[in-house]
């Protein structure tokens, strides 16, 4: 499937060079450059501390790189303004690892809270937001209010949250980091599934090499402030360090 604006040979998201610093000393990322196709899905590993949040923050347009360029759906960013930004936004599903549930807001209404913002009328959304939070298990929690959820929990409200219009390009930090190994499997077949029948292209950042072996997808690893593809072949047998 090809994404609405990009030339055949466009990737979805594009980092060419890309640095983050905060003065002279403090380099968070340095020459990153990465390309990622139209429907592609692929792990981005990395040790703790190298930059994995700070760069998807990057490719979601919440920060601006001090260097190189960052383009998305084939739009360089460079010099768009916020206004100019928010529509490319609005493409991107976001897995936050601290979750960013609104507390006040029960876990039906935080998922179908987007489809709201963007004007939908809850018969219209009601169904699929309720089947939705049903496959990721918590089909006897629409009532529940954040603070009232474990972190597993939570996690999978987040990750139905951000599934739930159907995005063009998923980025998810750390989506199995707080629950169990086969509710891990379980949310992994759902990006899996967005990605086969819906061409959705997603990248996932995370330390579980496990995750990542059993899933034999692209995987990119950074280090040193650079990304570099990693075969199958050369996969650590252990876990990238918390």
């Amino acid at each position: 499937m090809r994404e609405q604006g990009l030339a055949a040979d466009d990737p979805v998201l594009r980092l060419d060079r890309v640095g983050l610093s905060y003065g002279p000393e403090s380099d968070v990322l340095a020459d990153v450059s990465l390309s990622l196709p139209p429907g592609s899905l692929t792990f981005l590993t990395g040790p703790s501390g190298a930059g994995k949040s700070t760069l998807l923050k990057l490719a979601y347009l919440g920060l601006r790189p001090t260097a190189g360029r960052i383009s998305l759906f084939g739009v360089d960013t460079t010099r768009l303004s916020r206004r100019e930004l928010a529509p490319l936004r609005r493409r991107v599903g976001v897995v936050f690892q601290e979750f960013r549930l609104l507390d006040h807001l029960s876990a039906y209404e935080n998922v179908a809270l987007p489809l709201r913002v963007a004007g939908a009328q809850e018969r219209a959304y009601r169904e699929d937001v309720v089947e939705l939070l049903t496959w990721v298990g918590l089909g006897d929690r629409l009532e529940a209010r954040p603070a009232t959820l474990s972190g597993g929990e939570k996690q999978r409200v987040a990750i139905a949250r951000a599934v739930v219009v159907k995005p063009s390009l998923i980025l998810a930090d750390e989506p199995t980091g707080n629950v169990d190994e086969e509710m891990g499997d379980r949310l992994f077949r759902l990006f899996r599934e967005l990605n086969k029948r819906l061409g959705t292209t997603i990248l996932i950042a995370t330390h579980d090499m496990a995750l990542v072996r059993k899933a034999k997808s692209d995987v990119l690893r950074l280090a040193d402030g650079m990304v570099m593809r990693v075969p199958h072949t050369a996969l650590a047998l252990k876990e990238e360090p918390t």
